[in-house]
């Protein structure tokens, strides 16, 4: 008896474990984006959403329009003197960075995402000291991201859809 109950115990840590592998939806071959607010208060909050909804609307519309990653890189490369321009509108500091930037971990939907340097689009407004925003422009999930109605599951179900599609 005391040997199934051990057996048991240890099935039920085995389960317990393998339920809680982190699931990571990104690909290796993705490239981020992040906007860094200047601090916490409210207005540097509002204008980095602001500043957001205007260079994700307009590097979406360019981007999505690649096939794969090389592509992706190329136009955002093209494109970072527009980003410049959009930028410029608002009466803010800022430094724009495209390559490999670092990224503090973060769970979203249920998936947890590791800290570390990644391929991406920095933009820091002013100190950049403030809470950031971020999401995968290739592929294209800043797309997704943009439906916060979606649950967990049918985040997870879209963003591997996304994912797919641009695996060579």
């Amino acid at each position: 008896m005391k040997k199934g109950i051990i057996i048991l115990f240890f099935i039920m840590v085995i389960l317990v474990l393998v339920n809680e592998k982190e699931k990571i939806l990104i690909p290796d071959d993705a490239i981020r984006f992040r906007i860094i607010a200047n601090s916490d208060e409210k207005i540097d909050q509002k204008l980095k959403m602001t500043i957001k909804d205007d260079v994700q609307k307009e590097i979406n519309k360019m981007v999505v329009k690649a096939h794969n990653i090389d592509e992706a890189r190329t136009i955002i490369n093209n494109n970072l003197d527009k980003v410049d321009s959009i930028l410029d509108k608002y009466n803010v500091n800022y430094n724009v960075s495209f390559g490999n930037n670092y990224f503090p971990p973060k769970n979203y939907k249920g998936v947890n995402y590791p800290a570390g340097n990644y391929e991406s689009l920095v933009i820091t407004l002013g100190e950049g000291k403030g809470h950031n925003w971020w999401c995968v422009l290739f592929p294209p999930l800043c797309l997704l991201d943009e439906n916060n109605n979606l649950d967990d599951a049918e985040y997870e179900f879209y963003a591997s859809k996304i994912i797919n599609k641009f695996k060579d």
